[in-house]
């Protein structure tokens, strides 16, 4: 079973990261996910739009998938979040991409819930928060 890191640690990601690229982002403004990266934006933080379907999505520039996060960062800059809004089938392949790239942190947003793939992610040193709403625990601070 997964557990979540402890809120003490999850505040302390939350008002250190600069960066947060979100996969799965939509261009439909009625999307959530569209409405949290708005938000994130608003309290500061850079998004890097994650998908396939759009080529600039709140103003930045998108890439199809995390492979290309250095067309928009630099060659070898990592975000400091990799923030998923894609259903539970898709993460064990995002979180495949996250070993292999090195991120730092990644965020499972509510009803992304993989345990298997979350427990990989933090075994490979990663920290995992899953099935949390980033916009929620970052406006509770």
């Amino acid at each position: 079973m997964f557990d979540n890191p402890d809120p003490a640690a999850i505040r302390q990601l939350l008002l250190r990261a600069k960066t947060i690229a979100i996969v799965g982002l939509s261009a439909d403004s009625s999307r959530p996910s569209h409405r949290v990266a708005q938000a994130l934006q608003g309290f500061g933080y850079r998004i890097i739009p994650v998908t396939p379907t759009a080529t600039t999505i709140l103003g930045e520039r998108a890439v199809p998938d995390l492979d290309h996060l250095g067309d928009v960062l630099g060659a070898g800059v990592k975000p400091d979040v990799v923030d998923v809004f894609r259903r539970p089938e898709h993460v064990a392949a995002i979180v495949d991409s996250c070993i292999r790239l090195g991120m730092p942190a990644l965020w499972l947003q509510d009803g992304v819930v993989d345990h298997a793939a979350a427990a990989k992610a933090r075994a490979a040193g990663i920290f995992t928060v899953m099935d949390r709403c980033m916009y929620r625990d970052r406006a509770a601070l």
